[in-house]
Order: C-alpha cells, then structure tokens, then sequence
C-alpha cells in the first residue's frame, strides 16, 4: 500500500491524526514548519519532536518532492518547470521575475476541460485535477530550487497555469489556506494570490466566502457571440450572468476584479470593442489587463497589431480604468499566458 503524502492533509486533519494517538495538537504545527517553513523532507530532522512520533510518522506518512523532468530557461528570464506526477501525468509551473520579486504561476488540472479556442492548454482536454499535496508541491519544490536568497523574493502566486481553478475547487481552496496560513504554512499574504476563472459565475460567490485572494476573470470578448465562439463556457455562463456574479462579488476594500483580455486581431480589438468594453464594466470596482495574443504554430488566430492594442488601452485610460498592457513573458519557451501544455506528454 503506498504511503500517504503528508502534504495531503490539512492542518485539522493531522492534528486529528496526533490526537488518536494520545499527541498534542500543537506538534501538527511544528512538524508543518518543518515541512512548508523549513523545506525538510525527512521526519527524523524533526529535532523537536519525539523519537517515537518521528518513526510513527515515518511509517504512516512521506514527505514528497515532484521531479523536476525539465526546466526551460527564457531569455526574458522565466523558467517554465515541468514537474512529473507519480502517475506520470505532467504539470508546468512558470517562474517569472519582475523588477524587484518573482511571481510564480502554478496549475490546478492536468490539462483543461473549458476548450478555449486560443489556449494550448485545453487542446488536450483534461486529464484529471490535482490534489491538494500537488498545487501545493508546486509553490514548495519552487521555493527550494531557487534558494533561500531567492525564494525570498518569492511575493506573487497566481492560479493561471494548466487547468481552471474553479472546476477543482475544494483542493485549490485547501491549498490557498495553507498558503495563505502564517502558522502552518507559507504565510503569504492573500492580496499576494490570485485566482484566474474563466467565468464559472455560481462559483464566485463561494471563493469570495471562503478566501480572501484577489480574482480575475478571463473575459476576452464584450458579447456574447464573440466570446462564445472563443470560449465555450459562455454558454453556459453568457456574459449578463458573469458580470452579475462579479457585482455580486464581495470584494475586500481597496480590491478590484481584474478583467484580463486577450487582444486578438480582427476579433475583439475594434475600437467599438474598447467602447463596449468600458460600458460592460461600469460601475464594477476593475482593472484591465490587455494582453496581445501570444501567436503558436496551428492557431487560427493572429495577434493584434501593437498600434491597435496601444489604441485599445488609450480608450479604457480615457474612461479613467486602471488598464495595463501583459507583454507576456517565456515567449519563447512556450510559457507565455495561455501557451502551457505539458509538451513532454506522460
């Protein structure tokens, strides 16, 4: 019988497993900043711990790493890490700097059920969701092949990898509260996560209840024929019910909804698009992100001239949003916003 994860459990649950064996709660602490904190992968570095609990949770439990079955460099400097699962399915995870920190872009599916037209990752269809231990493994095998110096300036977690968070929900929002808790995990701050859906609108009221992360939503299009025939989704969530789920949302003060928009040529980037745009989204608390199409050999798409995505965002600034230009890193490892796919297959 193979040996549980112990990444698999949530803090309640191990310390429900200590306390059957007459062991305080508090221990489910430590040996959790041993594991998330302290990066160790053997439970007798546990120094603080007992022997006999050492080899009791020796036996019962392991403390896994996702192999590394490759890792592609960018000349921007991302790396684009391709993890093996122990069913042999692969993930992709991004690490991208920034001016003074890195972000790091994890997956919540093995592949993508959703279809979006203009995404590599959904070509394939889904495979399966990842389990609690696997998102989290992603941030945790990250951290420890950057180094202490690195890691950090590890500040931003973004779900926009492999997958749709939202169709894998009570495992992404486990993981979020262990990334998110100070004690017993990595202790980021929620306004430093973010979750990208592309629009599963029942769904939003219960992130919104049950964490405190930043979200965006894969918009793409202002009506519904548009984005319909970009993204399947929306017909089942069209686009009036998305934007009800987004007022309805129970943003935190001083937060907005990030709507990211994929600028394709001929498509949605008219000027009576930006318009629209700008009219869809009144009185909504949102910043946009504009990001020009990131062009892959097979794609019926082309990327929007860049004076067509300068003129698209010069409308939005004229209607007073915050609204920012993604020039997408790992181009040329195929890392760029919606170019994940696990090239490597199983």
């Amino acid at each position: 019988m193979d040996i549980q994860d112990i990444k698999e459990l949530e803090p309640g649950q191990l310390t429900d497993w200590l306390e059957r064996r007459d062991v305080r709660p508090y221990r489910a602490g430590q040996i959790l900043r041993w594991i998330y904190a302290r990066q160790v992968d053997d439970f007798d570095a546990m120094t603080d711990l007992g022997k006999r609990l050492r080899l009791e949770l020796r036996e019962a439990f392991a403390i896994r790493r996702l192999p590394i079955a490759d890792i592609r460099r960018s000349a921007d400097g991302s790396q684009k890490f391709l993890f093996r699962l122990a069913d042999g399915e692969g993930i992709e995870s991004v690490l991208i700097p920034e001016r003074d920190h890195f972000t790091l872009c994890i997956s919540s599916q093995v592949g993508c059920a959703m279809g979006c037209r203009f995404c590599r990752t959904g070509q394939g269809g889904l495979v399966r969701n990842l389990s609690r231990g696997e998102i989290l493994a992603q941030v945790r095998d990250v951290l420890h092949h950057m180094g202490p110096e690195d890691a950090a300036q590890l500040r931003n977690i973004v779900f926009m990898g492999m997958g749709e968070p939202l169709a894998n929900y009570d495992a992404v929002v486990s993981a979020i509260s262990s990334l998110t808790d100070t004690a017993t995990g990595f202790g980021m701050a929620s306004r430093r996560i973010t979750l990208s859906t592309v629009g599963l609108a029942p769904r939003l009221a219960e992130l919104g209840r049950d964490t405190a992360v930043n979200l965006a939503v894969s918009l793409n299009a202002v009506d519904d024929d548009t984005r319909s025939k970009l993204m399947p989704i929306n017909q089942r969530y069209p686009i009036a019910a998305l934007m009800d789920a987004c007022r309805r949302y129970p943003l935190r003060p001083h937060r907005r909804i990030t709507f990211a928009y994929i600028l394709i040529e001929g498509v949605n980037d008219s000027e009576k698009d930006a318009r629209q745009l700008s009219r869809l989204l009144h009185p909504l608390r949102a910043k946009i992100n504009l990001i020009p199409f990131n062009d892959y050999p097979g794609s019926a798409f082309r990327r929007s001239p860049d004076a067509a995505v300068y003129r698209f965002q010069q409308l939005l600034l004229e209607k007073h949003y915050t609204t920012i230009i993604r020039w997408s890193k790992g181009h040329d490892i195929a890392a760029a916003c919606g170019q994940l796919r696990a090239a490597s297959g199983r």
